[in-house]
């Protein structure tokens, strides 16, 4: 396919949207979904890069579907520079509307319209524009006709927590990248707006959780009964469910060569944590129980970022588990791609120097 074709149907885009006329655009970024896999890597990069300034303006309302493709898109050919600062800087946007649509909606979680049935977009703005009673939402959208209308803020909101997913979707997609993470731009605004939604969205829920994902981490592993320990360097482990299991399959060999005694998990289990099926057949059990420099349990649910430093660095501790434990799923992200290096078996003085150091268990 050639890239004129790519071209002309992000032009068809562009002159869709000017025309109002929403069949046409639907059908062309349809035919722009199907045509990209058949086209050249470079046509898919300048493709997304087109988009990318139709995505920085275009009203969220209209966007979401286009955002959701761009980042698809990103499979076919290399990400231009442009399409992630759009992407984050629309996500931050349309999170800090939803912020304030639940403000004005109500306190109750149970009470909010769910984000992805557009069939309550009229009657919620329908409430909302009586509860706001013509206040203004000191954000306009792009291509809102007349910010000061009376209904201008009831048609903000409602319309930023109908797309709110759509648009953060493909920022979710894309930083499961490594890459992608370690250059996100605006990272503290988009921390922040997710933060504030991430109880009622759940992308923004998603998205969180690998904002706060730790690569290129280094961590001090000790094994109390057996006085070892280990220097290790994690990335891209999106909970300590996932932690345990890859210590596990990491630490568990031979006694004599220093590493820990004990059967390690199955292959299937440690593909479930890494990059094979992520249900395992029979579930995962657990190997341990891990409990942190000052004596905490840490907990399977929990992020390893969660974990407190001792003298700057990450401490686990590993003791036998107190019950048995299972669990159903390896990873929680997909597409993320996890990594456990041991870089170094610490001597006998440095890991009993730092064994000096922890506590027992709290309980």
């Amino acid at each position: 396919m050639s890239a004129n074709a790519l071209r002309r149907l992000c032009d068809e885009i562009v002159d869709s949207l000017a025309a109002g006329d929403q069949q046409r655009f639907v059908a062309a970024t349809r035919s722009l979904a199907s045509a990209t896999p058949q086209a050249a890597p470079d046509d898919v990069q300048d493709a997304i890069a087109q988009l990318a300034g139709i995505l920085a303006t275009i009203p969220l309302g209209r966007g979401a579907d286009l955002a959701r493709l761009a980042g698809a898109m990103t499979n076919h050919g290399p990400m231009p520079r442009e399409l992630l600062p759009v992407l984050v800087r629309r996500a931050i946007e349309v999170m800090g509307l939803a912020a304030r649509f639940t403000a004005f909606y109500g306190t109750d979680d149970d009470d909010l319209p769910n984000p992805d049935d557009s069939a309550l977009i009229q009657p919620v703005m329908t409430r909302l524009q009586d509860i706001v009673a013509g206040q203004v939402t000191g954000t306009a959208l792009p291509g809102m006709p007349d910010p000061s209308a009376s209904d201008a803020t009831a048609r903000a909101l409602t319309e930023a927590w109908f797309t709110s997913n759509g648009w953060v979707q493909p920022v979710l997609y894309l930083s499961q990248r490594k890459d992608v993470r370690a250059s996100l731009p605006e990272r503290a605004q988009l921390l922040e707006a997710t933060e504030a939604v991430a109880g009622q969205l759940s992308t923004a829920h998603w998205l969180l959780g690998l904002l706060l994902v730790l690569d290129d981490e280094e961590l001090i592993i000790l094994h109390r009964a057996a006085g070892h320990g280990y220097r290790v360097i994690i990335s891209g482990i999106g909970d300590n469910f996932q932690l345990h299991t890859l210590l596990a399959a990491s630490l568990i060999g031979e006694e004599q060569r220093g590493m820990i005694p004990g059967q390690p998990p199955a292959p299937a289990e440690i593909a479930a944590a890494s990059e094979g099926e992520v249900a395992p057949p029979d579930g995962i059990k657990g190997n341990f129980n891990l409990v942190d420099a000052y004596g905490a349990w840490i907990w399977n649910e929990g992020r390893p970022a969660d974990i407190p430093r001792l003298e700057g660095t990450r401490v686990v501790v590993i003791d036998p588990p107190p019950y048995e434990r299972t669990w159903n799923a390896g990873r929680a992200y997909p597409l993320m791609r996890p990594s456990v290096t041991v870089t170094e078996i610490l001597p006998a003085a440095e890991a009993a120097r730092w064994l000096s150091k922890v506590k027992k268990p709290s309980r």
